[in-house]
Parts: C-alpha cells; sequence; structure tokens
C-alpha cells in the first residue's frame, strides 16, 4: 500500500491511497456510473487517454478473467474508486485486480470520496487530471495536468487500431463460461476498428456473420474488395471531427452497401452527412442510460461510454431520421437514411457491461442485409 494523488487542472486536489502500479498518469478525468463490470471497463479502446472514476463503492472484489476482456489489455490510463478489494471472491477469478493491474501499468487511486469528485465533474465538467504514486507535491501535478493536451482535436482511433486485418470466429459467451456455438454464417460483413470491443465481435459472429476486421485506416475500396454484406463501424475513443479518413470512407461505401455504425461509429456517420459533433460536459459512461425509440415510445435501458454527440440541427431533415433519443438530456442517440441501408446508435447494444435491451439492433442490421441481398 502506498500514497496516492489526483490533482485536476483547476487545482482540486484528492489524496489517499495507492494499488496497482506505482506510477503516475494522466488524461481526462471521466466518471462511469456502472454496478458491474468493471474488468470491460478497464480493456474498453473508448477509455484511451481517460482517468476512470468508478462510482460503485467497491471495486476489485470478484477479481478478473481473461473471459471478461473487451480486449488485449486495459485502456484506462488510471483508476479511481471509494474502496478497492485486494482480495477476490469468486470461482471465475483467475487474478486479482491490484495484480492484474500492476502487471499493466495501470495506477489506482482508492479511500477518496468518489461522490464528491463525480459531484465537482458534473457541475465544472469533464477536466485533465494526474494521478500518481510517486509524486506527491500538489504543485506540481496540478501544474502538469495543465500542461497535458486535451482529447479535443486527438485522432486516437488509428492509436488503438488493429495494424492488420484479421478474421474473428468466437461466439457468444454464457454465465457459467458456456460457449454458444455459432450457426453457419450466412453473410460476410466488413468490421472498421476504432477501437472495436470483442462482445460486438461475438454479437456479429452470433448472428451467422463471417466477420473480417480492419484497420481504422483501411480504404472503402479495400473494403468493397472483400464483396461484404454489410460493414460495421465500431466504437473507439478521441474526437471523431479529428477522424477525416473515417469520414471519407464512409461516403464512398454509401448505397453500395448496408452499414451500421455504433458510439464513434455513429458519430462519423453524422459527419459523413454533413452533420457536426460537440463535446458533452461531463459525457456519458455507464450502464443504465434510458433511450426512447422515436417509432415505437419504447424505452430501452443502455449502456453508454463517449465524450461527443451528433448535433440534429445539423443534419438534412429531409434525409436523414431520428429514431432514439437520450431522455437524460435530449441528445440524439440514433439515426436511420431515407435512402441508404443506414443506421446507427450512439449508444452500445452489445453491453458488455450492461442491459441487454438493444441486442434487437443486430438482428436489425441482418434484416437490412437481407433486403439489401435481395434486391
Amino acid at each position: 500500500m502506498q500514497a496516492a494523488i489526483l490533482a485536476l487542472e483547476d487545482g482540486r486536489i484528492f489524496r489517499g491511497k495507492g494499488y496497482g502500479a506505482k506510477t503516475e498518469c494522466c488524461g481526462e478525468v471521466v466518471f462511469n456510473t456502472s454496478i458491474t463490470g468493471y474488468q470491460e471497463i478497464f480493456t474498453d479502446p473508448s477509455y484511451a487517454g481517460q482517468i476512470v472514476v468508478l462510482t460503485n463503492p467497491e471495486i476489485g472484489n470478484y477479481g478478473t478473467s481473461p473471459e471478461d476482456q473487451e480486449s488485449v489489455k486495459p485502456y484506462i490510463e488510471g483508476l479511481i474508486v471509494r474502496e478497492f478489494s485486494r482480495m477476490a471472491s469468486n470461482w471465475r477469478s483467475q487474478e486479482v485486480a491490484d495484480e492484474y493491474l500492476e502487471r499493466h501499468g495501470v495506477p489506482v487511486l482508492a479511500d477518496i470520496d468518489t461522490r464528491a469528485l463525480v459531484r465537482h465533474l458534473r457541475d465544472r465538467g469533464v477536466m485533465r487530471g494526474v494521478v500518481s504514486t510517486i509524486e506527491l507535491d500538489a504543485d506540481k501535478l496540478v501544474a502538469k495536468a495543465r500542461s497535458i493536451p486535451t482529447i479535443d482535436g486527438l485522432d486516437l482511433a488509428k492509436v488503438v487500431s488493429t495494424k492488420q486485418p484479421y478474421t474473428w470466429t468466437k461466439g457468444m459467451i454464457e454465465p457459467g463460461q458456456v460457449v454458444i456455438e455459432p450457426g453457419k454464417p450466412r453473410y460476410k460483413v466488413v468490421a472498421y476498428d476504432y477501437g472495436i470491443k470483442h462482445n460486438i465481435l461475438r454479437m456479429l459472429v452470433g448472428s451467422c456473420c463471417d466477420v473480417t476486421v480492419v484497420p481504422a485506416e483501411t480504404s472503402a475500396e479495400d473494403v468493397m474488395a472483400y464483396k461484404p454484406d454489410g460493414v460495421f463501424l465500431s466504437n473507439g475513443p478521441g474526437d471523431p471531427e479529428a477522424v477525416g479518413y473515417a469520414q471519407e470512407n464512409i461516403r464512398r461505401l454509401l448505397g453500395r452497401v448496408p452499414i451500421f455504425g455504433i458510439c464513434l461509429g455513429h458519430q462519423l456517420i453524422g459527419l459523413a452527412l454533413g452533420g457536426r459533433t460537440y463535446k458533452l460536459k461531463f459525457g456519458h459512461h455507464g450502464g443504465n442510460h434510458p433511450v426512447k425509440q422515436v417509432s415505437t415510445g419504447k424505452v430501452e435501458i443502455t449502456a453508454h461510454n463517449h465524450n461527443y454527440a451528433v448535433d440534429p440541427d445539423t443534419l438534412k431533415a429531409n434525409e436523414v431520421d431520428l429514431t432514439h433519443v437520450n431522455l437524460n438530456d435530449q441528445t440524439v442517440e440514433g439515426l436511420s437514411h431515407r435512402t441508404y441501408p443506414l443506421f446507427c446508435v450512439q449508444y452500445h447494444p452489445e453491453a458488455s457491461p450492461g442491459p441487454h435491451d438493444s441486442h434487437y439492433l443486430f438482428k436489425d442490421f441482418v434484416k437490412m442485409m437481407d433486403v439489401w441481398k435481395g434486391k
């Protein structure tokens, strides 16, 4: 156990105990309201460049398991919690969270008032910060927090993306670690990796898709060379307006193949269709966000992890339909095109972690590919 400190760019200081790696990290400080699924949060590439505060007070108590990874490693810069358990009580656990994060070089700040920190971020907005178990001089760390670049204008998708194309064949995993054998592939899907999560790929395979994952900067022409029945645009970190190459590739794919996008993919579609994006005050991060389907009035409880949103006033109303809306702040949560086979949502329908209310969207993607193949 060691002393640790969080210094925010506005001068606010939080002191507590350090766990995980003995090191220092910096990034944008955000909070996540999920009750469970901390390992999935650790390994979500959309958190690249961010220090994550978990509002659930007890973290680490069920350890870690390889099956709960959403990528090959943790992408959070640092972790902040109220209580951090150095013990694990779970038959699935293969490594305690403390050792897991230490092995991956992630520092943990614990034993602070996370409610006060979250209230501060809600009132002031997300801000840059430094977590350190090495340097404990608050003034030096505040100065360092003020010197680090903001995420605005940063293209992090190409940083976290795969460097080479690969095929994914693993299906869904049910509780009890039972692997569900997928059905025979009926659709060839190319998935752009802007920071893709494993459970998205499992869901696609479980929907009878033959999935090829390609790097973020892959050209539209190279994607079409695979002769796909559909293209998937994944989640990812950073500022969507900085990912210009992806917007151009999406424009070149419009009308040529069915497209389904989520999270960053949703934002990139909005930009490709002529819209704009803007940064939210403190983002949406958690597994309990209510989203309404505009056409039916049905409300889904959904999983979120994003800092930007599409501005609906910048989209062409005669071309684009707003399909979903967030009931907390009325932000756009879904779009579809009136002419092209295309739809997208801002939230995470694969929900790992999170509720399963939105799994139907993968079936909608399959239906769209069926219609397109039937032309």
